[in-house]
């Protein structure tokens, strides 16, 4: 058994996801294959380690009717999980896929305002659960402050815990300046979000890789993997970078093809594997879950078959 994998989502989310014989604007939209998954960054990365084969607990917030609807979400999916409630209600994001268009539509809230003593305990919970490996996942909800994820990385250091990073904008940042946190092991960011980070287009042949290279060898992350959508992704380690192009598959959904890599890859990782073979590994999972309708479903066949396709690295 894989060391246990703790995940942390302060804003999770009920995914509602249905099919539309086309998306127009006033008329009324009936849809079919309606689905129901209990969503959020960490969430997603703790569903995807437990159907590869690891261990793993997810803790979430959760408030209102739709956070009981989550909870019975994950008690459904016998996803081991850890809920700290709140008194907002827990949001419902919604993907609607226009059959006649072959098109996806996105709708995701905003999320509920956070109570001061509401982010605390999750820290709190986050010293008093036992794990190898910590990761942080999705964005943060309002009243969440900017420098969440930087006091978790803390913890986990203190803790001697690993800890992955997959965020955006502020919270990124500052989880990265963060003094005494020691090396973050993983961060995940698009391509967009990582031009963000380093506050400036990375459009020209070389610079993402430079950029991503200089941030490694900084030292406050060990390993920076860039996800970028159709043209694959590459990884940043010390010793260089590798890119790998995206694996052709046919798509049925991209809601939680990020979170699969990711899941994948720290798998991966706390098997011992090196860092560019559980590169490919995320590269599969990523690729499966495309493959399925609903959020973050990648099946272990299908990811086991596409890092095969890879081949040697």
């Amino acid at each position: 058994m894989a060391p246990r994998i703790l995940t942390i989502t302060l804003n999770p989310t009920v995914d509602v996801a249905a099919d539309a014989p086309a998306v127009q604007p006033v008329r009324k939209i009936r849809t079919t294959n309606e689905s129901f998954d209990p969503g959020g960054g960490g969430v997603n990365v703790s569903r995807v380690l437990q159907a590869l084969g690891g261990e793993t607990l997810a803790l979430v917030l959760a408030g209102g009717v739709t956070g009981h609807l989550l909870a019975e979400l994950l008690t459904e999916a016998g996803l081991p999980h850890r809920a700290i409630p709140i008194h907002g209600r827990t949001r419902m994001s919604h993907t609607v896929h226009d059959l006649a268009a072959g098109l996806e539509y996105r709708f995701v809230p905003e999320g509920p305002a956070l109570e001061a003593g509401e982010w605390q305990a999750a820290l709190a919970a986050l010293e008093n659960e036992a794990a190898d490996w910590v990761v942080g996942s999705g964005s943060l909800p309002p009243g969440a402050p900017a420098e969440f994820y930087a006091r978790a990385a803390r913890i986990a250091a203190g803790r001697g815990q690993r800890f992955v990073l997959d965020t955006s904008g502020a919270p990124l940042r500052a989880a990265l300046d963060a003094g005494g946190a020691g090396p973050i092991a993983l961060i995940k960011p698009s391509r967009g979000e990582f031009a963000a980070l380093i506050g400036r287009p990375l459009e020209a042949p070389g610079a993402l890789e430079e950029a991503a290279l200089a941030l490694v060898r900084q030292g406050g992350v060990g390993l920076v993997a860039v996800t970028l959508g159709h043209e694959g992704a590459l990884l940043a380690e010390t010793a260089g970078v590798l890119r790998l192009p995206a694996l052709e598959v046919p798509a049925l959904g991209a809601v939680g093809a990020g979170d699969s890599f990711l899941a994948a890859m720290v798998l991966a990782l706390t098997r011992g594997e090196a860092p560019r073979e559980a590169f490919a590994w995320g590269m599969a999972a990523g690729a499966a879950a495309v493959m399925r309708p609903g959020t973050a479903h990648p099946r272990r066949e299908d990811v086991v078959a596409l890092r095969q396709r890879i081949g040697p690295l």
